[in-house]
C-alpha cells in the first residue's frame, strides 16, 4: 500500500474508474446475448430493440473512454451480422 496521501487518492480514483469501465463492457455483453437470443428466437421487433439498444450502449462506452473506438466498431459490425443473421465468428 502506498505511503504518499495523492498516491492513496490514486489507487481509488484508479479503482472507481476501473469500476466504472467494467459497468460498461459488462451492459455492452449483456446487450449482445440478448440480441443472439432474440435473433435465434425469430422474434424481428425485439431483435430489432436489442440491437438499437447495444449501438448505443457502445457509442457511449467509446465516448465514455471504457471502448477503444475501433473495438466498439468491432463491436457494432458484429452485432450487425447477428441482426442479419449472418454467422458471426
Amino acid at each position: 500500500m502506498a505511503n504518499i496521501h495523492s498516491q492513496k487518492k490514486r489507487i481509488l480514483r484508479a479503482r472507481r474508474e476501473h469500476d466504472e469501465n467494467r459497468r460498461y463492457t459488462s451492459r455492452v455483453k449483456t446487450y449482445f446475448r440478448r440480441l443472439e437470443r432474440a435473433v435465434a428466437a425469430g422474434d424481428d421487433a425485439t431483435a430489432d430493440a436489442e440491437h438499437r439498444t447495444l449501438v448505443q450502449t457502445i457509442d457511449k462506452a467509446v465516448k465514455r473512454g471504457a471502448l477503444h473506438r475501433n473495438n466498439g466498431a468491432r463491436k457494432k459490425s458484429r452485432a450487425a451480422r447477428v441482426r442479419r443473421g449472418t454467422a458471426a465468428q
